[in-house]
């Protein structure tokens, strides 16, 4: 009696172990058609017995969508024998190809996201995360190629949709293990643009997204990082906004404290809110620790010309040009400020003494930007003469030249 109950005990067992799929799966593992299925996924995912349904049923959308790569490129591989033999290629859907590449890349991810959830007895056992990360990777670079062509045709939600996918699967940990090296050289450049691309569409999250990914890039940092400012300072519509704006900005800036550029946008946030305590906070906090930040110290500069405080712009301003000498802009509106003092002087010594300092100032700056590409120091250069040489001396008729 002891031995039949326990044959029931096990085979009460093995049936739980080896238990039936649930018709919901059993439906969605009958479909053939990619559509089809997506709609039986979404309307039914409740009714799939656990983690591992879910996974299963997503897996079979990843077939899905790989059968109809595998169709194209298999049409692609016919074309290359054909070209060499000179015989004639055959049409194949390269958009349809694309797309479908992006919806295993899409399943092949919500696939992963419950085969690394505890199946119906608790155990983490992932079944479809390796085939799929190399299956899904193998062919994921024909959306580099297609997006570009999109890009020329002007067709930005194909280029956004292809190249964000490319993006998304380069992020994900699915494809940790796949080989990165190889797309190395191209991969932040795509990210890059799929950003671009994705503020255009005004999708910001998308945007701020993969402009972050593009900045891991050395070679894409310094332009992602400028458009992921630009998009976040252009895209405000309130205060609210403003504030997000300047928390994010805050949190940029405590991770990379050194990095200029983050510097800057906070500081023309604070400057554009007006928050004159919170600006000199900044600047000051920075000088602390980085007494030669040329930004900072143009900061200080731009802020007493604000303030119309002229002298203490001055020498702020010298301070930035000697932390970088090469900078028209800097020199040109040190000149303004120096011109400033002259004009406002009552003393003819101190005056013309000003006048000379910044005539000095914007030649430096013409020096630098002869053609005025980076500012037109020429009508305040032309004043500056004027208050020094006078009116008729050919320097400054040089001068006016100049304007």
């Amino acid at each position: 009696m002891k031995k039949l109950m326990m044959m029931a005990v096990a085979l009460m067992v093995s049936s739980m172990t080896f238990a039936a799929k649930s018709d919901a799966l059993k439906a969605i593992l009958k479909t053939k058609n990619y559509a089809e299925a997506v709609q039986l996924v979404n309307s039914s995912l409740a009714q799939l017995a656990d983690n591992s349904e879910k996974a299963e049923a997503y897996n079979h959308l990843v077939d899905l969508a790989m059968d109809k790569v595998s169709e194209e490129t298999g049409v692609m591989a016919e074309n290359m024998v054909a070209a060499q033999t000179g015989s004639k290629a055959k049409p194949y859907d390269t958009l349809g190809m694309a797309n479908a590449i992006c919806d295993a890349i899409d399943m092949a991810i919500e696939c992963n996201k419950y085969d690394q959830l505890p199946n119906a007895k608790g155990k983490v056992s992932p079944d479809f995360a390796k085939k799929n990360a190399e299956r899904v990777w193998a062919v994921r670079q024909h959306l580099v190629g297609i997006g570009q062509n999109e890009a020329q045709k002007g067709n930005k939600e194909n280029t956004l949709r292809y190249w964000g996918a490319f993006t998304d699967s380069s992020a994900d940990p699915l494809f940790a293990s796949q080989n990165h090296e190889a797309e190395k050289e191209y991969a932040g450049q795509v990210a890059y643009f799929a950003g671009r691309y994705a503020n255009e569409l005004k999708q910001f999250d998308r945007a701020d997204k993969y402009l972050g990914i593009a900045m891991q890039d050395p070679t894409q940092k310094s332009d992602a990082l400028n458009f992921k400012l630009y998009a976040m300072r252009n895209n405000l519509k309130n205060h609210e906004d403003s504030v997000a704006c300047i928390n994010k900005l805050k949190t940029m800036y405590e991770q990379d404290p050194e990095n200029d550029i983050v510097l800057d946008a906070l500081n023309s946030m604070y400057e554009g809110q007006k928050d004159r305590a919170a600006q000199q906070a900044l600047l000051d906090g920075h000088l602390a620790k980085y007494p030669n930040s040329f930004t900072a110290l143009a900061g200080k500069g731009f802020m007493a010309m604000n303030a119309n405080d002229a002298p203490t712009a001055t020498e702020w301003l010298r301070k930035a040009a000697a932390a970088k000498p090469d900078n028209a802009v800097i020199y040109t509106y040190l000149g303004i400020c120096l011109s400033s003092q002259a004009t406002n002087s009552e003393d003819p010594a101190k005056r013309k003494d000003f006048f000379g300092q910044a005539v000095a100032a914007f030649d430096k700056a013409k020096e630098l930007d002869p053609k005025k590409e980076m500012v037109n120091w020429g009508y305040n250069r032309y004043q500056a003469y004027y208050g020094y040489y006078g009116e008729n001396d050919p320097k400054t008729k040089a001068a006016e030249a100049d304007r």
